[in-house]
């Protein structure tokens, strides 16, 4: 199992179930969470702690990154020590990682609500009211009004039933049909108003652009889009949450193209928030999806958000750096 971690460059965290026991193997820098839960002398491991409070487990472990356990009905031992170097993936909170869930011991909705404060705190537009495109957007949104003293109102509402994650299919048209069937709009909400919502990120864009559309289409006099994390510049090359195998079909990247003469030279100027290229970019993204105002969270804040030391979290996706 340490051969295998060792060789996979990506990042794939293993269990093996053995007539000895569950072995569990986090990779090899952690970018995706193991944890082991316990109650009454019984074991389980999980990737979300999610899976334990309504199983009647208690957390009992964190495994570390590279960290290969042994787990029994009757305790778990260590056979493989954790590595020194931490990388994991900061959308765990931002995105994809589940409300009830805490990854290193931080709570992802907690993370989400101090991360739409710090939105709130840089910002001074006029709005009537915040709301989040659901889900992940929600928890974000709700520090965001918070802590602007803006009335939280859910002029869009998710229709759970038999839909997936959106993002999860491999083509566009069937997560574009997602996408329009599970999220309806409250048109009473809506009509007339200077609205402001927060989601966690544009990828594509193909998704957020139809949602801004049937906004406008129930009256909306101004649509602002807080985002909760910087411009997505590079798809992730260790897990696939970056949604997407091309960078030309990154909204950021495409901009950038545009912006570079065809070709996508100059990256760190675009992923340096103070810069002029920087800008640039954000204004034709703002453009191109019909907005009255965009505004991306700063990498540093939404870091402070997580509270990890920095340099134990993945942001490759934003700044390209390993």
């Amino acid at each position: 199992m340490k051969l295998v971690q060792e060789s996979i460059e990506g990042s794939c965290s293993i269990l093996l179930l053995t007539t000895e026991g569950i072995y569990a193997s986090r990779d090899k820098y952690g970018r995706t969470p193991i944890v082991i839960g316990k109650k009454n002398g019984s074991y389980a491991v999980a990737m979300d702690t999610c899976a334990f409070p309504n199983l009647e487990y208690e957390i009992e472990h964190y495994l570390g990154p590279g960290e290969i356990t042994l787990v029994k009905p009757e305790g778990y031992q260590t056979v493989a020590p954790a590595g020194d170097k931490l990388k994991i993936c900061t959308f765990l909170w931002i995105y994809y990682g589940y409300p009830a869930s805490s990854y290193e011991g931080i709570n992802s909705e907690v993370v989400r609500n101090r991360n739409g404060r710090l939105l709130a705190k840089n910002d001074d537009v006029v709005i009537d009211s915040v709301s989040g495109i659901p889900d992940s957007g929600v928890g974000h949104a709700l520090g965001y009004a918070h802590e602007a003293k803006v009335p939280y109102t859910r002029s869009f509402v998710k229709y759970t039933p038999t839909w997936s994650r959106s993002f999860m299919p491999q083509h566009q048209k069937k997560r574009d049909l997602i996408a329009s069937m599970k999220l309806i709009p409250v048109k009473e909400l809506i009509d007339g108003k200077k609205l402001l919502y927060c989601d966690d990120s544009v990828v594509r864009g193909t998704q957020l652009r139809d949602i801004i559309s049937r906004l406008y289409n129930c009256g909306a006099e101004e649509i602002h889009m807080r985002l909760a994390c910087p411009p997505l510049v590079y798809t992730c090359k260790y897990l696939n949450f970056s949604r997407s195998r091309n960078e030309m079909d990154l909204a950021a990247r495409r901009e950038i193209s545009k912006l570079e003469g065809g070709v996508c030279k100059n990256l760190e100027a675009y992923t340096d928030s103070s810069s002029e290229c920087y800008k640039k970019m954000v204004n034709n993204i703002r453009e191109g999806l019909g907005l009255t105002t965009l505004k991306y969270q700063d990498l540093k804040s939404m870091l402070d958000a997580v509270g990890l030391p920095h340099e134990n979290l993945c942001t490759y996706c934003w700044d390209g750096k390993e």
